[in-house]
């Protein structure tokens, strides 16, 4: 079965992106496949490279990068959502003067389209809010 997932929660202020992560985790363990994540609205945060959590807890970010590159799971953030919460890269970021880029490795920047698309090749299309 082929389930595609769509992350609206920030990484520290809800647990649905965790509970997205565990959930991505435990369907590729039973043989089906995830094509993308995407991530909308706080969801984005997910996403930001300058994110520095304290030593004890999960560093969430760096957690998606490391699932991307063993899984081959394209993550892909909303541009409007994430231009909207400072979270760039390096194209986007010269094209609007910014001095850095911060999107984390594994992660790519692209509109809605790619939701539209992860819903119509999915078997099941599996949103986490809060």
């Amino acid at each position: 079965m082929i389930v595609n997932v769509q992350v609206n929660a920030g990484p520290f202020s809800h647990q649905g992106a965790n509970t997205a992560y565990h959930f991505i985790r435990a369907a590729l363990e039973r043989g089906h496949t995830v094509q993308r994540v995407f991530f909308y609205a706080d969801g984005v945060y997910n996403g930001n490279d300058l994110t520095v959590p304290p030593q004890d807890e999960c560093h969430s970010v760096a957690r998606w990068s490391a699932l991307a590159e063993q899984a081959g799971i394209d993550l892909v953030i909303c541009v409007a959502a994430a231009q909207r919460r400072g979270i760039l890269d390096s194209e986007e970021a010269s094209r609007h003067g910014k001095l850095c880029a911060n999107l984390a490795p594994g992660f790519r920047l692209s509109g809605l389209g790619q939701l539209v698309e992860a819903a119509i090749d999915a078997d099941r299309l599996v949103v986490f809010n809060r």
